[in-house]
């Protein structure tokens, strides 16, 4: 006989079943294709049945949704981590551009671009700005700037923006629920999924919380009425049931590996003794083999496509690289023996020693586009070392892809005019230089004199639409290069005009010294 909260889920699960189709049809997919469905609706879904004997408050049943804000509380667009003025933008930024406008430009934005124009994009994703003045309460900016950053594979800022939402809304939760499952944290995330009411989380997401809560009989009874209804797929349902009860699975074969995984079914292959490999996922989902539970060898791979997006900081990869002796050879393996000799040998002040292990790192991280986060972390160390020949040649141009390019530059004496070119990019002045090719002469153009912009750019900023213009600029730099190269001259001159002059100069230094070029 069931109990009364048993009989209370069944009610629900039921109504859940008979949700109209065009409900479902109507659900608003998901900025990225990867998240879990891990709510059932949107805000203007039914509610699950009460339990029998419970009552609403007031004691009437609303037959329609309600959506609840407190006065005066900020709007979702408003959020951000960093005040304005910290971050280097202006308040007023996003000015009079529409919000869809602006999240259709920072969805389009490539993640895997040059280095300086990531850490430009992590700037306006995670800064305190004034909302567009369209803003309204779905904050469909802020939905756009949390995708990318989990695009990014950055969930640390993102979980710290969701977690400024206050009261959860369904579209919000459905990425903190996806972001709290690949960093570990799906307890706290399923004990906010069942104390609000308002978030009606899908039958499969419910079934993982209950067993998570440990009511195992309840996830087995939302399981068993699930696959009767037809509300849950046969492959999840497989997976669900092989969560629930491993032991009726002794003996059979492995489930077949989703190719689309949701965080969701990462977590569940894994409870299941089936671990999925992460390298062939987006990026985000390599945020899970960074926890301690995970080997060495996966925490590192990890980390290196983090460092590669600039989602975790050059310090925390090199604390991977050096965590213990390599005990294997090649692959990751010769990249932690590459690290670990340079760091030793500039330790120690051995200049033959460090040129040999400069020379074999720096072509590892090349290998893996790890260039700018490796330059972040001995650039300052080899322009000190002052080695000779080739090794101080190539010590140099590392130098120029640190945050200490201009003071590099500064005390560099140029031995050919190619080197006089770069020095004279990280000072922000290429007057009188001779660029190499026609991509120098392209950044050239936007360090000599006044640079003009172009039309488009002046025109939106001109229309207090600078947040646009500055998103147009940085899509102008990173396509350019492989594209029209009067693209970089204006998206750079836009940069420099608007004040992003840092970004300006390191960005054209990648672009130079970098084999990838957005």
């Amino acid at each position: 006989m069931l109990g009364s909260k048993s009989f209370g889920l069944l009610l629900g699960l039921v109504a859940l079943a008979a949700m109209p189709a065009r409900l479902a049809a109507d659900e608003p997919l998901s900025a990225i294709d990867w998240l879990s469905k891990s709510v059932a609706t949107p805000a203007d879904l039914p509610r699950a049945p009460l339990l029998p004997g419970e009552m609403p408050a007031g004691g009437a049943i609303m037959s329609g949704p309600i959506t609840m804000q407190p006065l005066g509380a900020p709007g979702l667009d408003s959020l951000g981590l960093v005040p304005a003025e910290r971050a280097g933008l202006p308040r007023d930024l996003w000015g009079k551009s529409a919000s869809s406008d602006l999240a259709r430009l920072l969805r389009a934005e490539q993640p895997d671009t040059l280095p300086a124009i990531q850490s430009l994009l992590y700037s306006l994703l995670i800064a305190e700005l004034d909302p567009p003045t369209d803003s309204d309460i779905d904050g469909a900016l802020f939905l756009a700037r949390v995708d990318k950053l989990l695009d990014l594979g950055a969930l640390d800022p993102a979980l710290s923006l969701l977690e400024l939402t206050g009261a959860p809304r369904p579209e919000p939760f459905r990425r903190w629920f996806d972001v709290s499952l690949l960093l570990g944290q799906e307890d706290h995330a399923c004990a906010v999924m069942a104390k609000t009411p308002q978030i009606a989380p899908t039958l499969p997401a419910r079934i993982f919380c209950l067993a998570r809560d440990g009511d195992w009989n309840a996830a087995s009874l939302s399981l068993r009425t699930g696959e009767t209804l037809g509300t849950i797929d046969p492959a999840m349902a497989a997976l669900l049931s092989r969560f629930l009860d491993p032991e009726a699975a002794d003996g059979a074969p492995d489930l077949p590996v989703p190719d689309r995984p949701s965080p969701l079914v990462l977590r569940l292959m894994e409870a299941i003794g089936q671990p999925m490999v992460t390298a062939t996922l987006p990026v985000a989902f390599a945020q899970a083999d960074l926890r301690s539970n995970n080997g060495w060898k996966a925490r590192i791979e990890a980390g290196e496509r983090l460092a590669r997006m600039g989602a975790i900081p050059a310090n925390r990869l090199f604390g991977l690289y050096t965590e213990r002796k390599a005990a294997a050879s090649g692959g990751v393996w010769d990249r932690v023996k590459a690290v670990q000799a340079l760091d030793a040998a500039l330790g120690r002040n051995d200049k033959a020693a460090a040129a040999t292990a400069l020379t074999a790192a720096w072509d590892q991280m090349e290998e893996l586009q790890l260039e700018v986060p490796f330059a972040e972390l001995f650039g300052a160390r080899l322009t000190g070392a002052n080695l000779r020949d080739d090794a101080g040649a190539l010590a140099f141009r590392i130098g120029l892809l640190s945050r200490a390019s201009e003071r590099v530059a500064r005390a560099h004496t140029a031995t050919d005019t190619a080197d006089a070119f770069l020095a004279a990019l990280a000072k922000g002045d290429a007057t009188g230089t001779t660029p190499p090719d026609q991509l120098g002469v392209a950044v050239q153009a936007a360090f000599v004199g006044t640079p003009d912009p172009g039309d488009e750019l002046t025109r939106l900023a001109a229309d207090q639409r600078a947040g646009e213009a500055l998103l147009r600029a940085m899509s102008k730099v990173t396509n350019g290069a492989n594209g029209d190269l009067r693209d970089v001259t204006q998206g750079l001159a836009y940069l420099r005009k608007a004040g992003f002059e840092g970004p300006a100069r390191h960005a054209a230094l990648e672009l130079m010294l970098l084999e990838r070029r957005g």
